[in-house]
């Protein structure tokens, strides 16, 4: 079960409908981690001071805008939601339209609603409504200091919120280079779009996503499998508890070199005495992506 992660209500003329909103999708994939290649040693993510390098904890993060001339505005939570108080916690319904007129290139992420407080018949009320007038709502809702145009839209059982990106969001097209609508932009024969026409009739079926699998997972799944099979993998040692990492832009290439004689079944006093002797540490360009997790 997902967790929730908004609580408000539809505000539909002067009916309120108390609902719990739930995310609608999730993750699916390989889930890469990122490994240092000379070490196998995890690579985290942290919150990293740019100036100093320094890790610094969540509570030490505030929100701030620049604004010309370089200055920041810095906003609490509580400064946020008093700015803007009126739709936080509602899912203001603005208009219904037909669902053919809303552009796909504005959808963006899909959310299930759930009725809360005896709100199942007000609920089902918007919903088979909307469905008998075969439109979907256009919403204004609030979500994480952010105020998202979303689609209310029936499905099955549920009501699905879809936000939507702003028209801002969207570039324009005639940044790019295409040919112009209608027939004769292109230059198109009748014949053409006859065997154009016949090969999409041949190839319209209804939609069930379920005939739809993720074939680059599985391809990247059977080629791990493989790789297991023939004992082609690495061991990543794990970190220790409260231990402290090393500091990110310094290789200590003593301990590198203790490892890789580790390996090769331990090193001997001459080899110990030439590690000591060699440079201690020795500065690295900083990774671009040394601070993510994932790609």
């Amino acid at each position: 079960m997902p967790r929730v992660i908004w609580k408000g209500a539809i505000s539909f003329g002067l009916v309120h409908i108390p609902v719990a909103l739930y995310p609608a999708s999730r993750q699916s994939g390989i889930d890469f981690d990122w490994l240092d290649k000379r070490t196998m040693d995890p690579v985290g993510y942290k919150r990293v001071n740019k100036r100093t390098g320094k890790e610094i904890d969540k509570e030490h993060i505030v929100k701030g805008v620049k604004v010309p001339g370089g200055d920041y505005v810095l906003l609490s939570e509580d400064e946020i939601k008093e700015a803007y108080p009126k739709t936080t916690q509602t899912i203001a319904i603005e208009s219904f339209v037909q669902a053919a007129e809303v552009p796909f290139v504005h959808l963006e992420a899909p959310y299930y609603l759930e009725p809360q407080a005896k709100g199942e018949k007000a609920y089902s009320l918007l919903r088979e409504a909307m469905l008998e007038a075969g439109v979907i709502a256009i919403a204004r809702v609030v979500m994480h200091t952010k105020e998202h145009l979303c689609a209310l839209v029936p499905a099955g059982p549920a009501l699905v919120v879809n936000t939507l990106r702003w028209a801002e969001e969207i570039r324009p097209w005639n940044e790019l280079k295409l040919p112009a609508e209608g027939r004769a932009g292109a230059g198109l024969k009748e014949g053409e779009l006859k065997m154009a026409r016949q090969l999409i009739e041949d190839m319209t079926e209804p939609f069930k996503v379920e005939r739809y699998d993720d074939q680059f997972t599985r391809a990247i799944e059977l080629l791990i499998e493989q790789r297991v099979e023939s004992g082609k993998t690495h061991r990543v040692e794990p970190m220790e508890e409260g231990a402290a990492p090393r500091a990110g832009n310094v290789v200590d290439l003593t301990e590198l070199l203790k490892r890789s004689l580790g390996k090769r079944g331990g090193a001997s006093a001459d080899d110990e005495e030439g590690a000591e002797a060699a440079p201690r540490k020795a500065t690295r360009r900083p990774a671009s992506g040394a601070s993510r997790k994932r790609a």
